[in-house]
């Protein structure tokens, strides 16, 4: 796998978004990460110097046009913001929470999307990340579920309203990456214990499992308005 000359991974500080920027770094290609969370920005430059960091709010358009500026022309774009807003059974979903989610994850996306595309190649790709919620069928998960179907719904319009330009996504389920950081370390470690024992591959998976797939779309040069899922068989099961 060849890696795009110059790569903009926005949400690149931690999880997916990391482990796909040290793929395509080791590829090749000069990668440029972006994420509003200082501290990690600052980490990157001892624990990931072969990565340029950036401290960036995604929801800023005009801060991610004057980047997306000065990196043109961009090969590849690679959007993994997330937002764990939006989850809970629907009698008990707070309304405010899932409008979070949405400007958490879908809005700043379309941010990131409408301020980077005037400076990205006419072959280049974008690749985004959405979630299994918006395929499966768990109990607490309608919302957060709608907000990653959202995502997930720009891919084939896009792909045609932006050619030549590729847009792919790809569906990750459960990922053994900082999302979960919000749950106990005992509690999370039993749950995903419980989840493995139950997903057709028998293991939670890592962020370099998806990272591999996303490092796929934004590489191959035949696809476009693809959603992939990389769920160890989540859809398949009831967790």
């Amino acid at each position: 796998m060849a890696s795009p000359h110059i790569t903009l991974v926005v949400g690149g500080t931690s999880g997916i978004g990391l482990a796909t920027a040290r793929r395509l770094a080791a590829a090749g290609g000069t990668v440029h990460v972006a994420s509003r969370d200082a501290a990690k920005v600052a980490a990157l430059a001892s624990s990931a110097p072969e990565l340029v960091a950036h401290q960036l709010d995604g929801a800023d358009g005009a801060a991610v046009a004057e980047l997306a500026a000065a990196l043109a022309p961009i090969d590849a774009l690679v959007v993994t913001i997330a937002s764990s807003a939006g989850m809970g059974l629907l009698a008990e979903l707070d309304p405010a929470s899932l409008r979070r989610g949405f400007d958490e994850k879908v809005i700043a996306m379309l941010t990131v999307l409408q301020a980077s595309v005037p400076h990205l190649r006419p072959q280049g790709s974008i690749t985004l990340v959405g979630a299994i919620s918006a395929h499966a069928a768990m109990p607490g998960t309608a919302g957060i579920g709608a907000v990653n179907a959202a995502v997930e719904s720009l891919v084939r319009p896009l792909a045609v309203e932006l050619a030549p330009r590729r847009i792919n996504a790809v569906s990750p389920g459960l990922v053994d990456t900082p999302w979960w950081s919000g749950m106990p370390d005992q509690a999370r470690a039993d749950y995903f214990a419980s989840a493995a024992a139950k997903l057709p591959v028998r293991h939670v998976s890592s962020a370099d499992e998806i990272a591999e797939a996303v490092a796929l779309l934004a590489t191959n040069t035949s696809m476009t308005g693809t959603i992939v899922p990389v769920d160890g068989g989540a859809r398949l099961v009831q967790l």
